[in-house]
């Protein structure tokens, strides 16, 4: 009997901490033996994720839900592949420098399938694999970055509030507000919470 309490966010998101390896960015990178990362893991670390329908997204009611309540009022397209992306090699460069962006970074896989990789608390690597109907929402602060896999290509739908920003600023920019509000939010809060079990 298949059991009903698997996540079905898991069949469009894989998350695993990464080797240290400088090996083609675009192969998984797992640690030998391999170490997963629970999608509650990402979320203690402000990193949102859902399924969703990717073949009727323009209709989709749990789409347009989020959509409302979290106030993102533009979206576009954005095919990352050789043939479709102008500058492909500068950007592809350009997407896996580590950075950071003042506000949150929203991607839904419409087609194919890419890596978010984010820091975890101790500066380690998460590598998040998104996949077609996977939605990914990245809090404004946390240092990360993005690269195709092997398929070499994403289709994704990105969404902001109001007018999009899509400046980056590659690490270190830790005086930057957002950097500091993550910082307390994520990363200072678990420490004093370890802190308060210890005592307890």
């Amino acid at each position: 009997m298949v059991s009903s309490d698997k996540d079905p966010r898991e069949d469009v998101l894989q998350a695993w901490y990464m080797d240290d390896s400088d090996e083609d960015q675009r192969l998984p990178h797992h640690k030998e033996p391999k170490e997963f990362a629970s999608l509650d893991q990402l979320a203690e670390l402000g990193v949102l994720s859902w399924k969703l329908d990717a073949d009727n997204h323009e209709n989709d009611p749990e789409l347009k839900k989020i959509r409302e309540e979290r106030g993102y009022t533009y979206m576009d397209v954005c095919e990352v592949c050789p043939e479709k992306l102008p500058n492909y090699e500068q950007k592809i460069k350009s997407f896996f420098e580590e950075h950071l962006h003042t506000d949150e970074e929203i991607r839904f896989c419409a087609a194919g399938s890419g890596y978010f990789d984010v820091r975890d608390r101790n500066e380690a690597w998460i590598r998040v694999w998104v996949k077609k109907g996977g939605m990914i929402i990245l809090p404004a602060g946390i240092y990360h970055r993005f690269t195709l896999d092997e398929s070499n290509y994403i289709k994704a739908l990105r969404f902001f509030v109001g007018e999009p920003v899509w400046t980056p600023y590659n690490r270190p920019n830790d005086h930057l507000p957002a950097r500091q509000q993550y910082v307390k939010d994520f990363v200072e809060k678990d420490v004093s919470n370890h802190a308060v079990d210890a005592a307890a």
